[in-house]
């Protein structure tokens, strides 16, 4: 019998395909090369074809796509399960296959190579702020080991950088050598952020679902490119809380018959794009003038931490039903009179 549900276990050169036919029974298991991997699914029937949501995943689900076959990437986390001990690529494979034919099952959409794009610059300007801060901190770190500090923020580095420049007689000359490379590498890497930030947020004058997400209050140009270089146009999720819940942002459950009780924030999924909805809600809470009605009853009776959650999960619900509907923010729609989710 033909397969008609393929799993492949990829990596980056070998690659152990499992395929099942209608029943589940095994009828097909292969170890392939990279190189063979698109003959050999050019010669099978047209069927159902189920990866990792990893590593070169998207890039396989576009190769296969155009051959007529349907891809289903599947998270990693959810294939687990499946896998059976003494973990083999065989095994992974089998279990990818099982895991794919779910029909419950969650899928991750396979990303076009301008979405990819997109997350690469995305992550690259994330990756080089954290290398810039990296590097402010190890400069003030071996200043203030000699009793030379400044004053926290942008400012108080600048004077330190300038003290480096300048050779002040209370930096020891020794220290000069490792404190120039510090300041040189700082700001190099202020030009490349500053570089990438001008292009992301050309990026967002011309992409319009970018462009309507960033007129949401306490969601800016790079909040806007990171969430629709992450999740396309939301569709995948069937609720604003579903999206909510993939960014880490509701709270975990651990319920069992009539007792039900809900824990911290998961802090699951994606880790920057969560970063950014809570920073965006930390501004706003440093302007409790500006606060709206329902955060003013909010912060009247939770912690600002909690508060501060609470919003970057309501601003992520919002974000998605904007980018789902097509529709552009409007702000004369009556508050939701329901509490809003603990976090």
């Amino acid at each position: 019998m033909e397969a008609s549900m393929y799993g492949i276990d990829i990596a980056k050169s070998v690659f152990q395909v499992h395929g099942a036919n209608a029943s589940g029974r095994m009828v097909v298991q292969k170890r392939l090369k990279r190189g063979q991997v698109v003959d050999f699914f050019r010669a099978l029937p047209r069927g159902i074809v189920a990866m990792e949501a990893c590593g070169s995943a998207h890039h396989w689900g576009r190769e296969l796509t155009k051959l007529g076959h349907e891809v289903r990437l599947i998270p990693p986390a959810y294939v687990k399960p499946y896998v059976a001990r003494n973990k083999t690529d065989a095994r992974d494979a089998a279990a990818i296959c099982e895991a794919g034919s779910r029909p419950h099952m969650r899928r991750v959409p396979v990303k076009t190579i301008e979405a990819q794009a997109d997350r690469a610059l995305q992550r690259t300007h994330d990756l080089l702020v954290r290398q810039r801060t990296a590097a402010a901190n190890a400069l003030r770190g071996h200043l203030g080991e000699m009793g030379i500090v400044a004053p926290a923020g942008l400012s108080g580095l600048r004077r330190l950088i300038e003290a480096i420049e300048t050779q002040d007689e209370a930096i020891p000359a020794r220290l000069l050598v490792p404190l120039q490379a510090l300041a040189r590498q700082h700001r190099t890497l202020e030009e490349e952020v500053d570089a990438l930030k001008a292009v992301i947020v050309a990026r967002v004058r011309e992409e319009a679902d970018m462009k309507r997400l960033a007129r949401i209050p306490m969601i800016g140009p790079m909040t806007a490119h990171a969430m629709v270089a992450a999740v396309g146009d939301g569709r995948q999720f069937n609720s604003a809380r579903d999206f909510a819940a993939w960014l880490g942002l509701t709270p975990k459950q651990a319920s069992s018959g009539e007792r039900l009780a809900s824990g911290k924030i998961s802090k699951q999924g994606d880790e920057p794009l969560r970063r950014l909805f809570v920073l965006g809600a930390a501004n706003a809470l440093r302007r409790p003038d500006r606060a709206s009605p329902w955060m003013k009853r909010l912060l009247a009776r939770r912690p600002p931490k909690v508060a501060m959650i609470a919003q970057a999960a309501k601003t992520a619900r919002i974000a998605w039903a904007v980018l789902v509907s097509n529709e552009e923010y409007r702000t004369n729609i009556a508050p939701a009179a329901s509490v809003p989710p603990r976090a």
